[in-house]
């Protein structure tokens, strides 16, 4: 399977955890900036920029540890970008997550790291 549909499996499992742990999708795969946000969902009040990341297993670090500086600093260019275009306002509560899958697909583990940076 290549990159593109492996990261398509997991993003829409990411994104059936999130309607699970009573969230609501507005996007996948949102596109602006030159880049992309995975996942924007409501999780209660807070509209959360939702990055998702995949490792089979640990010989390249955590899923989590994989969103670094630079894949930071652009969702939250791309986020204020959306609420400017999108949501016309910035005075919502908003929310950066990592949603972290790991394991093979028969043991998958999922963690939701809610607020997991602040905006860059």
């Amino acid at each position: 399977m290549n990159k593109r549909l492996v990261g398509s499996f997991y993003e829409s499992l990411a994104c059936k955890y999130i309607i699970e742990s009573g969230g609501r999708i507005l996007e996948k795969n949102y596109r602006a900036c030159h880049g992309d946000i995975d996942i924007i969902a409501y999780d209660g009040r807070y509209l959360c920029f939702v990055e998702v990341k995949y490792r089979k297993d640990g010989i390249h670090g955590s899923p989590e540890s994989a969103v670094n500086y630079q894949k930071k600093k652009q969702i939250c260019k791309i986020s204020m970008f959306y609420l400017y275009s999108k949501v016309k306002s910035f005075d919502i509560p908003i929310r950066f997550d990592v949603i972290a899958i790991s394991g093979e697909q028969d043991a998958l583990v999922v963690k939701w790291y809610k607020n997991a940076f602040d905006y860059i």
